[in-house]
């Protein structure tokens, strides 16, 4: 893939604890990128709440996605798992797993439609613990965080073709921030 345009979508409600694990994880990839702008490393972050279709015209304008949600995965609160391509497709269309689940492969569906269905793309993917009222995650899942941006990070490296473990900043270089 040419570097360029990703957008990092982070999905959830910030207000029912791990629920917003998906929001919590852009952000921590993002704080964690601070010091490289995101426009260098052509990255896009978007809290994408509990999803709207208005969300269509940002996955158009980009080459890749990402997008963090919490989900369940039948594993311990605090799992993170990726799904990547076509795993992403069969993960969306079986049972339910998530509570934005429908709308986001509604999403794929309009991106599909319309031809701008990325052909790099990503779900990654935190078991929650809790949902209740509250604006941090719990104590399961706060940790997960750090791993789902890494994780998000080597897949960015993988669709660039780069190691994770050079310097950061350059097109042809791997991305490092976390």
């Amino acid at each position: 893939m040419k570097a360029g345009k990703t957008l990092i979508l982070g999905i959830g409600n910030t207000l029912l604890t791990d629920e917003g694990a998906g929001i919590h994880a852009m952000e921590m990839l993002r704080s964690q990128c601070d010091d490289i702008p995101g426009e260098d490393l052509g990255l896009t972050f978007l809290d994408g709440g509990t999803l709207s279709f208005t969300l269509a015209s940002w996955i158009e304008d980009h080459q890749a996605l990402i997008v963090f949600d919490a989900a369940q995965l039948n594993k311990p609160a605090g799992t993170v798992e990726s799904y990547i391509g076509e795993d992403m497709d069969a993960f969306l269309g079986r049972s339910k797993h998530s509570a934005h689940e429908v709308g986001l492969l509604d999403l794929m569906d309009i991106a599909r439609l319309t031809g701008h269905l990325p052909t790099f793309r990503a779900l990654v993917a935190i078991q929650p613990e809790n949902m209740d009222w509250g604006m941090q995650t719990s104590d399961a899942v706060t940790p997960a965080l750090v791993i789902a941006a890494h994780e998000a990070l080597a897949i960015i490296n993988n669709w660039h073709g780069m190691s994770a473990t050079t310097d950061t900043g350059k097109a042809n270089r791997a991305i490092d921030c976390c």
